[in-house]
């Protein structure tokens, strides 16, 4: 069993363990050993298994926790979960996700009225006895009933760094076979999209058909959907994402990859034009109307060539402008993660990271970044022991007592701080104005009005400290809607102010999304991409944040961590 597999057995246990009110103190063990072992680079079942080594020597794993791994280990469960799932069907899993319920609102809806599921909680809903259990009421039954409609919408759907995850694996594994000669994922994969809803991956060459043996054999193929000459269908992985593998002679590769790619409006757009054009285009090539004349496939670029374009990046086909900018020679030079030169938004153990400062510069001097901002939380949010006053001046100290002994790069003392309700920052100004950078973040308080947020968010612009605005929108995908809030004005005004605006590249983030960072854009706003990494592995997420800048339209001067590091200092202090 993968490690992966493993956390999510845990986190599923803790899960179910809130819903019935059991100890916090257990239940934070089992979410802290997930956490670990999610990231662990060595694979857990290798160490129990392995009587010469000890699992209890990884940090964070204790001797309860140890037993659990090992009977997960010998039969793929353990009591303890076993338990939960006679108690609660593991469809109350889902019931977590609908934003406005917690667990103790589950537990007491599954005790009053037997609900067990998303189905059963849209029907207590549209029955309108939701609003009559205690601490409930009538604005929480629609937001539910939202939440559902949100969910069903996002059901089936996967990030985009668990599909890249999956296809670079399978990638690989194809790769390593006799007689491939390209392999390649398409896609919603290949366009950046923040979550996708299956996986194509398209192999040339004399061993391709073995590919497609190799997916339907494989150990975690769940489902066969379909198999024949060609094409091969499986869903993959205890997710059970769909796979898709096609196998396509080499003249048809460049072809089949525009083809696969999509979007499907940029897709019927190209196939328009090239019937005014004379031509037919699907997946095996571009061809003469009325013969079998094939006059271009090979690759996309001849493709794209031959109808009269310049070859349009996968991220921004999705017939928004990209075929006139083509036509005119006016495509934007996407941002490449090459140009990053430092990451500004992370933590460390000052606050909720697992790294040290000194880690966390390591691990980012390693990536070849020039420099980096560490910007861990503010006061407001306790539970992850965020900074006050004192400790941010401390830290202002701290950071220019370690930059003149030698780091391995450029380090900027930095703040996540907490925007308020009424927009107020979390800290006084004069302790922000000790530091070389402050990002401005909502973390509470999701559910205002949109008046009262874009308030809220246009008097937080008006700090003279604050230097960006971080994942301005709040959202988190597959589990939480964006807040409601004028974006217009605040783009507006963030141009105004010189205020940044954060491309969160945390993959369970991406946040600005990609169609309001090119609206942002042609509202002269600037940019930063920023992992928010809480540990070291996290920062290699920046690659997802770059796609979404890509798809957003921007170019390398639109963001102000691609600068050398004189020219950011400057930039940072508004010198010219």
């Amino acid at each position: 069993m993968e490690n992966k597999q493993i956390a999510h057995l845990l986190h599923e246990t803790a899960d179910l363990m809130e819903v019935a009110g059991e100890d916090g103190f257990r239940i934070r063990s089992y979410r802290n050993a997930a956490a670990v072992i999610s990231g662990y680079p060595e694979r857990i079942t290798d160490i129990v298994c392995n009587p010469e080594k000890k699992v209890t020597d990884i940090p964070g794993i204790g001797k309860g926790i140890a037993f659990v791994l090992a009977e997960i280990c010998e039969r793929g469960s353990f009591e303890r979960r076993d338990q939960m799932l006679a108690k609660y069907p593991a469809s109350a899993l889902e019931l977590l996700k609908i934003q406005g319920l917690g667990p103790k609102s589950i537990a007491l809806l599954y005790e009053h009225h037997g609900v067990k599921s998303v189905d059963d909680l849209e029907r207590i809903c549209h029955d309108h006895k939701l609003r009559e259990m205690p601490r409930m009421g009538a604005k929480l039954e629609e937001k539910v009933l939202r939440s559902i409609e949100a969910y069903r919408k996002s059901a089936g759907r996967f990030l985009l760094s668990f599909g890249r995850r999956t296809a670079d694996n399978l990638i690989e594994e194809f790769r390593a076979l006799p007689g491939i000669e390209r392999v390649e994922a398409a896609g919603s994969l290949r366009r950046g999209r923040e979550t996708i809803g299956d996986l194509d991956i398209l192999v040339t060459g004399p061993g391709a058909a073995e590919a497609l043996n190799r997916i339907v054999a494989h150990p975690a193929s769940q489902e066969l959907l379909g198999q024949g000459q060609n094409k091969a269908s499986v869903t993959f992985g205890m997710e059970r994402l769909q796979v898709d593998v096609r196998a396509l002679p080499h003249e048809s590769f460049g072809a089949a990859m525009q083809y696969f790619t999509g979007s499907k409006e940029h897709n019927v757009a190209l196939r328009t034009d090239a019937i005014k054009q004379g031509l037919t285009l699907n997946e095996y090539g571009l061809f003469a109307v009325g013969g079998n004349q094939r006059v271009a496939g090979e690759t996309e670029i001849e493709v794209y060539e031959r109808l009269g374009y310049a070859w349009i990046p996968p991220e921004i086909r999705e017939n928004c402008g990209e075929f006139e900018a083509a036509r005119n020679g006016t495509l934007p030079h996407l941002i490449e993660l090459g140009e990053v030169r430092g990451d500004l938004h992370m933590h460390t153990t000052a606050t909720d990271g697992r790294a040290t400062l000194r880690e966390m510069a390591d691990a980012a001097a390693a990536l070849g970044y020039e420099y980096i901002a560490i910007t861990d939380h503010s006061k407001a949010l306790a539970m992850a022991n965020g900074l006050d006053e004192e400790r941010v001046k401390s830290f202002a100290r701290e950071v220019r007592e370690l930059n003149r002994d030698g780091l391995p790069l450029r380090v900027f003392s930095g703040l996540e701080c907490d925007i308020l309700r009424d927009g107020d920052m979390d800290i006084a100004e004069d302790a922000l104005a000790e530091l070389d950078l402050v990002i401005g973040s909502v973390h509470s308080y999701f559910n205002l009005e949109s008046r009262e947020m874009t308030d809220r968010l246009m008097r937080a612009l008006e700090s003279p400290s604050l230097r960006i605005l971080g994942h301005a929108t709040g959202r988190i995908l597959l589990q939480r809607e964006a807040y409601s809030f004028d974006f217009d004005r605040i783009a507006s005004k963030a141009a105004e102010r010189g205020v940044f605006l954060e491309i969160n590249a945390s993959p369970e983030r991406l946040d600005l999304p990609s169609h309001l960072v090119r609206a942002a854009k042609s509202k002269g706003c600037k940019f930063t991409i920023s992992t928010d990494a809480h540990r070291t592995a996290h920062l290699h997420n920046m690659r997802y944040g770059v796609i979404t800048a890509r798809r957003g339209w921007l170019e390398a001067s639109d963001v102000l961590n691609t600068l050398p590091l004189t020219e950011f200092e400057a930039r940072l202090r508004n010198l010219p």
